[in-house]
């Protein structure tokens, strides 16, 4: 790559990432069908931890779901003004799915080399391990106390509740990947927190022990939306080098 090509792109990222706001109130105008589709193939490139990808994406097209989801959202602007409207939602049923699809894609490969083979098969293998017998609740109690020595160790994906935030931190990648590929589209999102987990679930039907870690309302920003200068810490705040 040169280096007016990485300069190129350094540029491109920096606009992109910079246009990127939390838009609460959008216009009427509809989003091009391919435009949603195209952003969404561009987060199922998103990182996750051993590619396991344990969330999935929904597409809210229905208008009567779409307005029971912006109820569940509490009925904040940014939901009810949206054009389209993404729900995330996590599991590790999801991921041990995952995981079977790329122990049959790795065994079937007939591109990837030995020494390949053998990592993606210890790795799946090994988190397929995990999700199974370390997702059970009875290692709850054992975790709880653990963490209390260790903070760290809350993090594991072990235990029902640490194997749902591990798949829920996950899907913050894919979601981040959304808004910044909507950015690149001139497209406008807002990331959602405050909804009722509960009533999501209940109306897209989803099964137990599934977890809604965000929605993602998108559109175009309407005129008087409110935007104003952009506030953060600064990153000698943020940054500690070892």
């Amino acid at each position: 790559m040169t280096t007016q090509m990485t300069q190129n792109n350094w540029a491109t990222f920096q606009s992109i990432n910079r246009h990127r706001r939390a838009i609460r109130k959008f216009n009427a105008t509809p989003i091009h069908e391919e435009d949603i589709r195209e952003l969404l193939a561009e987060a199922m490139l998103a990182p996750s931890s051993g590619n396991l990808q344990p969330y999935q994406l929904h597409w809210i097209r229905n208008a009567n779901l779409k307005a029971e989801i912006a109820k569940a959202c509490h009925g904040q602007q940014a939901a009810s003004t949206a054009a389209e409207i993404i729900v995330i939602s996590a599991s590790s049923a999801i991921a041990k799915h995952t995981a079977a699809e790329q122990l049959a894609y790795v065994e079937a490969s007939t591109s990837l080399e030995s020494k390949s083979k053998a990592y993606y098969l210890k790795q799946t293998g090994m988190f397929s391990k995990v999700l199974g017998i370390g997702s059970s609740a009875l290692w709850m109690p054992f975790i709880y106390i653990a963490s209390l020595i260790r903070p760290s160790l809350s993090l594991l994906p072990i235990g029902s509740i640490g194997s749902r935030n591990w798949a829920a931190r996950n899907a913050t990648f894919a979601a981040q990947t959304i808004m910044l590929a909507a950015a690149s589209k001139g497209v406008d999102s807002c990331p959602m927190e405050g909804f009722s987990a509960q009533e999501v679930v209940k109306l897209l039907k989803l099964p137990r022990g599934t977890v809604i870690p965000i929605v993602i309302a998108l559109g175009y920003r309407a005129p008087d939306a409110r935007v104003e200068t952009q506030w953060r810490r600064k990153l000698s705040d943020a940054l500690i080098t070892h």
